[in-house]
């Protein structure tokens, strides 16, 4: 009786071949996150370079570093204006947006109702139309609007506010209605059995357990609100302007990089808002 013996050739170095396929999948995926952020930071540190660059035409290598286009920017009436309207609108979209949000993702997650899905879909659905076609759609409606009640809409505060509610909502379902999925209920069940009424049990447990989700909410709509260019393009007014819209009409008879100053301070502010959230609320729980 015979006996064959298979032998494996050894990978390179001397390793078990399922080893040098776990080392070399390692080095993939490695290779990949790095190439992935890279592509996610690469524009934001092309901008913040830009930004200090001496010559109005940018060219590489610059002449000289200089940081006159941040005093420049400083120094357009036009953007403080806009970041002031940015600021106001932003601001009252979530305010109004993020508690209604709130309410319609709690009552889809823990509702039993018809419709639950129909209506779950249909608030997110503005998440799903370019904001160049729901922002021509807003100004149709707001004429008619306007022609109908003979009441200026388009063009002021009030019409900017309800045009950007229309993007706090959707995030805020989406983002609150992430963290209900995640929530466990044995607190609440618990709560319930001692003889807590349901407004305590909110109150108590139920909200505080939603607070990641509420605080991402509230961020990501103040960020969508005041960055949007596409939605307020259409609606903005005579002396009220958003900063986006600001910056663009600055750049139809500029091209130097007092833009790039702006974007970069921009970029430093909402990063600096995600590192204070983060450090009280984790958002990588929601996000």
């Amino acid at each position: 009786m015979s006996a064959t013996l298979t032998t494996q050739t050894p990978a390179p170095g001397g390793l078990a071949p399922s080893a040098w396929t776990d080392g070399l999948a390692r080095l993939v995926f490695r290779i990949l996150l790095v190439a992935a952020y890279a592509i996610i930071f690469a524009p934001m540190v092309t901008v913040a370079i830009v930004s200090v660059f001496d010559q109005e035409i940018v060219s590489v290598p610059p002449p000289g570093l200089t940081l006159k286009w941040y005093t420049n920017a400083w120094l357009q009436r036009d953007f403080a204006r806009g970041f002031v309207t940015s600021l106001q609108i932003a601001l009252l979209a979530s305010a109004i947006g993020v508690p209604v949000g709130t309410a319609a993702a709690l009552a889809i997650a823990r509702g039993r109702f018809p419709g639950r899905e129909v209506l779950n879909t249909f608030l997110l659905a503005p998440l799903a139309v370019p904001a160049i076609v729901a922002g021509s759609a807003l100004y149709l409606y707001f004429v008619a609007a306007e022609n109908l009640f003979d009441q200026d809409i388009k063009g002021t505060l009030g019409g900017l506010v309800l045009a950007n509610v229309l993007l706090t909502i959707p995030w805020t379902v989406r983002l609150v209605g992430a963290s209900l999925a995640g929530l466990d209920r044995s607190a609440e069940e618990a709560a319930s059995n001692l003889g807590a009424p349901p407004a305590t049990v909110f109150r108590r447990i139920t909200l505080p357990m939603m607070r990641p989700g509420i605080v991402a909410a509230s961020l990501f709509s103040f960020v969508a609100s005041f960055e949007n260019l596409e939605l307020n393009l259409l609606l903005v007014g005579p002396g009220r302007t958003t900063l986006p819209v600001a910056m663009l009409s600055y750049l139809e008879f500029r091209m130097d990089p007092t833009l790039a100053a702006v974007a970069t301070v921009q970029i430093a502010a909402i990063g600096a808002m995600m590192l204070i959230t983060d450090r009280f609320v984790k958002l990588s729980r929601v996000v």
